[in-house]
């Protein structure tokens, strides 16, 4: 059977360009706030409960405390998230640590930074992002629970590009 593709609504693919797209598919139910980590100081937004329960391994999950919780987006830092109060949860009891450590992308269809380079290098980066913006407008990504910050991956292809940019590669 022929795979159908719905064509990219000119609004969508705008929002894609847009480096304010941090919560195109997520709920915007949360205010974002901001703490800084306690171990690294760097600055970290909230998460939703939904996100922790999904990202943090069993057994730890069930000890989870509620509380306001900030996810720690520093590869090298050893605090996953961390509350308010001081209740810390490690990157190794993490669903996504291997994928954190491997610089992912976009969480929900396992592209990584590295991957997204070599297309940014090679000028094939846009069936890529079209691809990941089209599975997000049909409703198919599911960042709020596979992405550890609990935001969309799509700014991160933009912040990437940027950055790329910015090198001067």
């Amino acid at each position: 059977m022929p795979v159908i593709r719905e064509p990219l609504s000119p609004r969508f693919l705008d929002k894609a360009k847009d480096t304010s797209m941090s919560d195109c598919c997520c709920p915007s139910t949360l205010t974002k706030t901001k703490q800084n980590c306690p171990e690294c100081g760097a600055s970290c937004k909230s998460v939703g409960i939904l996100t922790l329960y999904h990202q943090v391994r069993f057994p730890e999950n069930q000890s989870i405390i509620t509380d306001s919780y900030y996810f720690c987006p520093a590869k090298t830092c050893s605090v996953g998230y961390f509350s308010s109060t001081g209740n810390t949860i490690p990157k190794q009891h993490l669903r996504s640590y291997q994928s954190i450590q491997n610089d992912a992308l976009c969480y929900c269809f396992d592209i990584d930074a590295e991957q997204y380079l070599s297309a940014l290098k090679d000028h094939r980066e846009e069936p890529i992002k079209a691809f990941v913006v089209q599975r997000t407008q049909a409703g198919e990504c599911a960042c709020e629970i596979r992405n550890p910050s609990g935001q969309c991956c799509l700014a991160n292809f933009k912040r990437l590009e940027n950055d790329h940019n910015t090198d001067g590669k």
